[in-house]
């Protein structure tokens, strides 16, 4: 079963003891505050999901402090499935990623049979909630910890481009982009696994790097193992990329790059791709890299083909012998590069340089 990304809670008698519109002095318990520090530092999102008044609600959970946990709320007098619904689909999550915590069996009821696929939890059951597996990530990284301000990040993000009325290359400028390209270390390789294993639209060969593979490539010279990573005035867009790369002698060997699918728009893969053709052609190398044609990553293919890559014969193939298993080599005969216009590019040395 898949780990929840996203809890969503209900207000009165879960979250806080007691009825706001009652007239109760409501507080936070412990355990829901534990609760709530507990999930937000293992990278799953929280949400409320309550009948109460909007302005009511929302201004006594900025009073207790909680608030900012929150990337969405639905407070009002929809049935609860409708606002479980809304904020899945908000988030961009699949309902099978989304966990319900109500303190009425009435409710929780409802929801289960509108919405089949989302987790429900009985509020009793909140001081044992942190343990379950559903609620405990096989892997927390430091974009883990940091998920809930890239929500906050992305959410004036996606209002600034709403509110934008010119050419997107003129939003895209407008947002101050950074794209930093550095080699990884050890830090970053829970996070470059997860990306190897988690992105499919723009990954060229859709293969899974275990941590020990990582590592062995770290610690092999002629290996580069880069993570890329983007911010922007709103805020940081996390680790976004990675390239698996094979350096030295007339061609380099590119044998895995993917990239976040929500940096797309931005042009983040053009952007990369271009850097790496630059260093190689000052490196006097071609480039060819793995592509393995999957059910999901044809805009991969797409982004190579549009920087130039071809299946065109060329001496430096011979170096790398057959590829197999389904591999194609795509050719690049490179050439050296200006900067982005759209974003800061900071970048190391040389790709093909010493570390």
């Amino acid at each position: 079963m898949k780990t929840v990304k996203c809890v969503v809670w209900d207000l009165d008698n879960t979250l806080w003891n007691g009825t706001l519109l009652e007239g109760d002095d409501v507080q936070v318990t412990a355990e829901a505050r534990h609760l709530l520090e507990l999930l937000d530092s293992r990278g799953i999102l929280q949400a409320v999901a309550s009948k109460n008044d909007h302005d009511h609600a929302w201004a006594k959970l900025e009073q207790l402090g909680v608030a900012d946990y929150f990337v969405a709320a639905r407070i009002g007098w929809s049935v609860k499935s409708e606002s479980v619904r809304q904020i899945a689909e908000e988030l961009r999550f699949a309902e099978s990623t989304i966990a319900f915590i109500d303190d009425q069996p009435a409710e929780r009821a409802e929801v289960e049979y509108h919405r089949p696929d989302v987790r429900c939890y009985d509020a009793a059951r909140i001081p044992e909630l942190g343990a379950l597996p559903d609620l405990t990530p096989p892997v927390v990284t430091a974009d883990s910890r940091n998920r809930r301000g890239m929500y906050r990040a992305a959410a004036r993000r996606d209002s600034a481009r709403e509110e934008h009325t010119g050419p997107d290359a003129d939003f895209v400028r407008s947002l101050d982009l950074v794209m930093r390209i550095e080699h990884a270390t050890e830090e970053h390789l829970l996070r470059v696994e997860e990306l190897t294993l988690r992105t499919s639209q723009m990954n060229a060969t859709g293969v899974h790097y275990s941590l020990e593979a990582l590592r062995a490539l770290l610690d092999d010279p002629a290996h580069r193992v880069l993570v890329v990573s983007m911010a922007d005035r709103f805020g940081p867009h996390g680790a976004v990329g990675v390239v698996l790369m094979e350096v030295g002698g007339p061609a380099w060997h590119l044998k895995l790059l993917a990239t976040s699918c929500r940096v797309v728009a931005f042009g983040a893969g053009a952007v990369l791709l271009r850097w790496l053709d630059d260093q190689a052609a000052r490196a006097g190398a071609h480039i060819l890299a793995d592509f393995r044609r999957t059910e999901r990553n044809r805009m991969m293919e797409i982004a190579y083909r549009f920087s130039g890559f071809t299946d065109d014969d060329c001496a430096c193939r011979a170096a790398l012998g057959f590829a197999g298993d389904g591999l194609q080599r795509l050719h690049l005969v490179t050439a050296e590069q200006p900067p982005p216009d759209t974003m800061t590019l900071e970048a190391p040395e040389p790709a093909g340089t010493a570390r």
